[in-house]
């Protein structure tokens, strides 16, 4: 039960987000005179909040014992079916596609990072435009949640990239078909652009806030198959003295998005930015927000330049071995790395 069902004042539930505070059992084990120190407020004030949140979740209650705390038990055979059976969105870059084992999976977190140019927001627009092809295609026919934080989603850009998806499924009829009359795909660019739920996020505390409210927003749109943070990074490498909260915070993001991505079977992107880190004697780059962070996802891919190309490399994952494939960002898309690839700004 998340801490804004609490019957407390607007500013109060507001504080308790800020401070980490997601849900209610993350208050079990706190003492007033902590939660009066995170929130800045009186001790009178924190012992209210934790008695509400206790008779509220049954925080402190003796569980009889004939009652289960954990259920859901779930078989490895089980596991084995589901992972065999989980549908992949296409990166339209087969190459790319081919390292991860046919497309970025379904039921897991994905990060995805590099540096600035590198074509992050390029391959974020072409998941949310790939995961609509319809089954008869190859896709998974739904819907994506696309969230901004940096203000890096073009339209224009995300249009160009959905009238080349028509382009390639009407070849791929084509082919398919090969002496037969070619079949008309029933879609437009402006079918691709309405199952795109857009989310522009000015703030830390607006992006917890989405985040919280996304299994809600899910529940009511059933055909999203992927949900793209684009960065999640952004808003927690400004302003943030404290790195214990920080940790905290983030921590608490990733493990609702771990979530959601098993309750509804769909893809969680989270793009990330680089940094520099101090190592063997020199400054490497690296992925924003430490080494702790590394851990919140299921798979990382990273983006490098090699010269004049763009390549992915799968940094870790528990099902796919460690590779690294070229890429290109061209005018209507991700698509593979050809022999006269070229640095070359779009739009």
């Amino acid at each position: 039960m998340e801490v804004s069902s609490l019957p407390i004042s607007a500013s109060h539930r507001a504080k308790l987000i800020s401070a980490g505070y997601i849900s209610i059992s993350s208050l079990s084990s706190i003492s007033p005179a902590h939660l009066a120190r995170d929130l800045g407020i009186s001790e009178n004030e924190a012992t209210g909040i934790l008695k509400v949140a206790s008779q509220r979740g049954g925080l402190g209650r003796t569980i009889p014992s004939h009652h289960s705390i954990v259920d859901g038990a779930q078989t490895a055979w089980d596991m084995l079916h589901e992972e065999e059976s989980c549908r992949r969105i296409t990166t339209s870059c087969a190459d790319l596609d081919d390292i991860l084992g046919g497309g970025i999976s379904c039921k897991e977190v994905t990060e995805i990072g590099g540096v600035p140019g590198i074509g992050k927001t390029q391959l974020g627009i072409q998941l949310a435009i790939n995961v609509q092809i319809p089954l008869e295609y190859g896709g998974l026919a739904g819907k994506a949640v696309y969230i901004d934080t940096e203000g890096s989603f073009m339209v224009e850009r995300v249009q160009q990239v959905a009238e080349a998806c028509i382009k390639d499924m009407q070849e791929y009829d084509s082919f398919l078909r090969k002496d037969l009359p070619a079949r008309q795909v029933d879609l437009q660019a402006n079918d691709f652009l309405a199952n795109i739920y857009y989310f522009r996020i000015c703030s830390y505390t607006e992006q917890i806030a989405v985040i919280n409210y996304l299994e809600k927003f899910i529940s009511e749109h059933k055909d999203i198959k992927v949900v793209i943070v684009d960065s999640i990074t952004f808003h927690f490498r400004q302003d943030f003295d404290d790195m214990a909260l920080r940790t905290r915070l983030l921590g608490g993001m990733a493990l609702k998005l771990m979530k959601l991505a098993k309750k509804f079977t769909l893809a969680v992107i989270l793009l990330n930015q680089v940094t520099t880190k101090y190592s063997g004697g020199s400054f490497q780059l690296t992925l924003a927000l430490g080494d702790s962070w590394s851990h919140a996802c299921t798979n990382r891919i990273i983006l490098y330049w090699n010269g004049n190309g763009r390549y992915a490399h799968i940094d870790k994952s528990p099902s796919i071995r460690s590779a690294s494939a070229p890429y290109a960002v061209t005018g209507r898309g991700i698509r593979n790395l050809a022999s006269n690839c070229k640095r070359v700004k779009l739009m």
